[in-house]
């Protein structure tokens, strides 16, 4: 049976579970989001492996390049990845990927980006099965009127992470 290591991580803004399968990083989740069991079970199931908690290369790597992002000394990760879904939603994953530090976009912006912008509870079904948090950035996704909406981690992380970033969280982005 193939192994997909793991560990958790107690990050700033909550403690994340971090996995790793053949040198990529298959998950950096939220270790207590409401999706844990089906995500952990889409992964398992999808790479045919057991989660097993023991350290890896890819754990270490990505647990130095979140500490370095929640100190405000990287913007981009360098971690290769390994996403498992659907290939919408790894088209979704993808095209998060392209949403700029500091910056967020809405889902039907991301809707249009993808080419239909009638997609948008899709988009949002995938956003919220994303299994590579913070790396792959759904927490730039906010509503169509500039609320922070939905986000595993809870919407108090979304924010900090947010801020961490320099995108204004108040009401004062709203009058501009």
């Amino acid at each position: 049976m193939n192994i997909i290591s793991f560990k958790f991580f107690q990050s700033p803004m909550g403690e994340l579970i971090i996995a790793s399968f053949k040198d990529k990083l298959c998950i950096c989740d939220w270790r207590f989001r409401k999706m844990r069991n089906s995500i952990d079970t889409r992964i398992t199931n999808g790479i045919n492996a057991s989660l097993k908690h023991q350290d890896s290369e890819v754990i270490q790597s990505t647990i130095k390049q979140l500490n370095e992002y929640f100190l405000k000394e990287r913007e981009q990760f360098s971690i290769p990845l390994l996403l498992v879904g659907t290939d919408f939603q790894k088209q979704v994953w993808n095209e998060l990927m392209n949403i700029p530090y500091g910056t967020t976009e809405s889902y039907l912006s991301l809707s249009k980006k993808l080419g239909n912008e009638n997609a948008v509870r899709a988009v949002a079904s995938a956003n919220g099965a994303n299994a590579i948090s913070i790396i792959v950035p759904c927490h730039r996704i906010i509503g169509s009127g500039g609320d922070l909406v939905g986000y595993a981690g809870g919407l108090p992380a979304k924010k900090k992470l947010l801020e961490l970033e320099g995108y204004r969280t108040d009401n004062q982005m709203k009058l501009f």
